[in-house]
């Protein structure tokens, strides 16, 4: 009920338009966040471990160890659960599945490897790709309907892929029809379960998928190429992500992108991917607006972003909406990060973006804009299609760059305006040309300068 009437609260406070109303609605928004982290607590663990080479694990990089892992993991679950610990050295295995109070530990000094053959991903099981739901490759570590999983350490987690493997199937997926495929399906609404793709379809596993579950934890860890998105917790509450360090320049390889699922902690991360850095989805099409779960209840801090199409994206996979995320402390540097905020949609997609707050950013520089908020998201996917998106009360705050095109990019739509942007003490320098806004309303700016020049 707090929320709800904090929610409404704060409407009231915009539709004022005034400065010290404005301000009083991004504080009161700011106080949301103390009653999100009481919320998000990491998982504990029995102190009991359960070393894989026990189970015929071999440290020499070249031996499959998947049932190795099976039987550790299965053991500590039965055991009521623990750490399932991969020592020093390196270890080559296919698909890992945990189970309920499992911490999968990656010691200091390992490198989990993971194969390249996808026959040791199947078989399928449902998972989400790009939005849409389906049986498909198993992810390189798995859970369905967990709770209190965990990965963790400061050793590596290897997926291997390259041009040579994973990597090249970016473009076989629509020559074969299978993305195609499955958006038809997702249109269709034919059932997740009857959607079979997997071995013939190229459609390429996450890294790291937990698909309805419940306290999660990823930390410590350096994640390295993975084939496709590397943390994609889906339809999940009550997850931290903590000191994770995500390399990768493949396609699509995004950092973290949590999917409908609510009360979310990242701190301390880095990345640098050949993607979003984090892009927080709620679904897609058809998909998205049937299940109907939001991302919401979001703390993103203390985090550096690299390479990546975005550093916080919001998008473009959104349909089931998204709210209340806040992003603070962060720094943002490199040629080829594109934005430093990106809210992306269409009217295919639709979907409800509000409630979005960022303070405290230091940019060195991106190739585009810092903001980026856009309805025309893949313009040719939306004709024929009139479900507006909306994206309103936005809040950004003390943000700081050195080098970008321009400084912001709204593209609404005539039918759905992008509404309540409200920009206080930023100062943008190196900024090459002007900004781009169409169909929008409310924006307003106190304290902004663009190249030395005050603009409000």
């Amino acid at each position: 009920m707090k929320r709800i009437f904090s929610s409404i609260l704060i409407f009231l406070l915009l539709i004022t338009n005034g400065y010290s109303q404005r301000d009083n609605a991004s504080k009161l928004g700011w106080k949301n966040v103390n009653p999100i982290l009481k919320r998000i607590n990491a998982p504990k663990f029995k102190e009991k471990d359960f070393n894989i080479i026990k189970y015929g694990a071999v440290a020499d990089g070249k031996t499959l160890c998947t049932e190795a892992f099976k039987k550790a993991i299965d053991e500590c679950s039965k055991a009521g659960g623990g750490r399932v610990v991969v020592p020093k050295g390196e270890f080559l295995t296919g698909a890992i599945h945990l189970k309920n109070n499992i911490n999968l530990y990656i010691s200091e000094g390992a490198v989990l490897k993971f194969s390249t053959d996808p026959k040791d991903y199947l078989p399928v099981v449902l998972c989400g790709w790009e939005g849409s739901h389906c049986m498909n490759y198993s992810p390189l570590i798995y859970a369905y309907g967990q709770k209190n999983i965990a990965v963790t350490g400061k050793g590596i987690i290897d997926g291997q892929a390259s041009e040579e493997n994973w990597w090249k199937w970016k473009n076989l997926s629509n020559d074969k029809e299978s993305r195609p495929r499955l958006l038809k399906l997702n249109d269709d609404k034919v059932p997740f379960t009857k959607r079979i793709f997997g071995e013939g379809f190229y459609l390429r596993p996450t890294m790291i998928e937990f698909y309805k579950c419940k306290n999660i934890l990823i930390e410590g860890v350096t994640l390295k190429d993975s084939p496709f998105w590397f943390m994609h917790p889906i339809l999940s509450t009550n997850i931290t992500i903590d000191g994770v360090k995500t390399n990768s320049i493949g396609p699509n390889t995004d950092g973290c992108d949590p999917e409908s699922c609510s009360d979310v902690l990242i701190k301390n991360c880095t990345f640098n991917d050949g993607d979003d850095c984090i892009a927080i989805k709620s679904g897609r099409n058809n998909d998205g607006r049937e299940i109907n779960i939001p991302s919401k209840n979001f703390l993103i801090e203390d985090c550096s972003m690299k390479d990546g199409h975005g550093g916080v994206s919001i998008g473009s996979e959104i349909s089931g909406g998204c709210w209340n995320i806040y992003v603070e402390d962060c720094q943002m540097d490199s040629p080829a990060l594109d934005r430093m905020l990106r809210i992306k949609s269409n009217s295919k997609r639709g979907g409800v973006v509000k409630n979005i707050f960022v303070k405290n950013i230091k940019v060195g520089q991106v190739a585009g804009a810092i903001v980026e908020l856009n309805m025309k998201y893949d313009p040719k996917e939306a004709d024929g299609f009139s479900f507006y998106p909306k994206m309103e009360n936005i809040f950004i705050e003390n943000v700081t760059s050195q080098k970008s095109k321009n400084a912001f990019y709204f593209a609404g739509l005539p039918q759905s305006e992008i509404q309540n942007v409200f920009i206080t003490d930023c100062k943008f320098d190196g900024v090459k040309t002007d900004n781009e806004i169409s169909d929008a309303k409310n924006i307003q700016l106190k304290n902004v300068f663009i190249n030395g020049k005050l603009i409000n």
